[in-house]
């Protein structure tokens, strides 16, 4: 049975010839399958996908397959998210970004617009994806861990917090958190929760995100701001009081194929009735240009490089990387933007900093499971390779007889590594992260 919507939304709808009833009938629908696949870990293709034009290797799917349920999703080969989302990757091609930008995602988890960011950096950059929910950053650290890169700054901050790192970032993404009116499609509970007392909260709580991280971007740095939601007081008015508070440079035209300009000509909005999206809002505005002094940035005490490789080289591709220590663990980050990255961990309260290799033991390394799921693993490493059925129960963090090299081992479903295993011969040692662990009856 369907749910209705609230009356005073509906009404609200209907009395704004810009949606109308065309919205209405177009969030009854079923909402699309959508997925996002990562280029650095290449995939066969899915039946029957139908290519998301303003997104790389973003496509629509004929049915919805059981996520939870398939190992490559859990090694980070693609990642489900709203197709209306996606098109922040044609946005940040759009802008004049340096060419190793530092991006901070403000309201991150669970990690889509994270890892589409990753994906548009090729590896270059830097990229602080936070979130102020102690457990959404979790979720956060792990989605983005099996996307496979180093070049990020998980982080579990107050939007304020960002005031320490002036002047730091080339762009800064606020998805706000908002009325959600955009989800009525997929999950239709969510008109249960609306209100017009919450539209106003979600625009007040906007502004004050808003305002206290503007700092944080460099003079000429660019503000995308987004919602999942259609009415005016978020999106439009919000904008509208940004150019009227702010030292905004201009707002910045997009031009994408089959996004509709907002009331204003401010932003754009992806409708469910125009291009088959569940809803999505965003602008994007730049900082008026100030002449400023960058400090020079110092590595913390308790951060050290350190010149051992601990046989890393057999594992992985060390080129361009640096090993540090920090808290008794190994940390690969990306050499060219090192003291960056640990001046945010000075700054900040840090869940994740680039990638854990693991501690170092009398008998050698023991690796963190970060490790087998970065993307620069070395191919001819020892594997085993897991039938579905074997991988499904690795993920569940189980045993199961096992036949193989002895030893630590890279455990694979479909030639793409999941994670480590200590093959001992008459049983090995599950080493896939205990939290990330399948909770399903397979």
């Amino acid at each position: 049975m369907q749910i209705p919507f609230p009356s005073s939304f509906e009404k609200r709808v209907l009395a704004d010839d810009f949606l109308g009833e065309k919205l209405l009938n177009a969030l009854n629908t079923e909402t699309p399958t959508t997925i996002r696949k990562n280029p650095y870990k290449p995939i066969n293709s899915f039946e029957n996908e139908e290519v998301i034009a303003w997104c790389e290797n973003a496509y629509r799917l004929k049915e919805r397959p059981s996520f939870t349920m398939d190992p490559l999703f859990h090694s980070g080969t693609y990642y489900p998210q709203e197709a209306g989302s996606m098109v922040l990757d044609s946005v940040l091609k759009n802008l004049d970004l340096p060419d190793n930008p530092f991006i901070l995602d403000l309201c991150a988890a669970p990690g889509g617009k994270s890892t589409l960011i990753a994906s548009f950096f090729k590896k270059k950059g830097l990229l602080v994806a936070n979130d102020v929910i102690t457990a959404r950053s979790r979720i956060l650290y792990e989605n983005l861990t099996k996307w496979g890169v180093d070049n990020i700054v998980v982080t579990n901050n107050d939007p304020k917090d960002f005031q320490r790192l002036p002047h730091f970032f080339d762009a800064v993404l606020i998805d706000a958190p908002c009325s959600g009116e955009g989800m009525f499609r997929k999950t239709p509970h969510a008109r249960e929760e609306w209100s017009e007392d919450n539209i106003n909260l979600c625009s007040a709580r906007q502004k004050r995100i808003v305002h206290d991280v503007w700092d944080t971007l460099k003079p000429g740095g660019f503000l995308i701001y987004s919602t999942c939601t259609f009415n005016a007081d978020e999106n439009e008015n919000n904008v509208r009081w940004m150019i009227d508070q702010l030292d905004v440079e201009k707002v910045i035209s997009m031009p994408i194929l089959g996004l509709q300009k907002d009331r204003e000509n401010l932003g754009y909005y992806c409708f469910p009735h125009t291009v088959n999206t569940e809803g999505y809002y965003f602008a994007v505005l730049q900082k008026s240009y100030d002449s400023i002094k960058r400090t020079k940035l110092q590595i913390s005490r308790d951060f050290t490089k350190n010149k051992e490789n601990l046989g890393l080289e057999n594992w992985i591709d060390l080129s361009g990387k640096e090993l540090f220590t920090w808290r008794d663990k190994f940390f690969l980050l990306p050499e060219n933007i090192s003291a960056e990255m640990v001046h945010i961990q000075q700054q900040l309260r840090i869940v994740k900093i680039g990638c854990e290799v693991g501690k170092n033991a009398r008998k050698g390394l023991i690796p963190s499971p970060d490790l087998a799921l970065h993307s620069d693993l070395k191919k001819n490493i020892q594997q085993i390779e897991l039938t579905e059925k074997q991988a499904l129960l690795y993920l569940k963090n189980e045993t199961f007889p096992l036949t193989g090299p002895i030893g630590l081992t890279i455990a694979t479903y479909k030639n793409i590594p999941l994670g480590f295993i200590k093959n001992l011969g008459n049983r090995f040692n599950n080493l896939w992260n205990k939290d990330w662990r399948i909770r399903k009856s397979i």
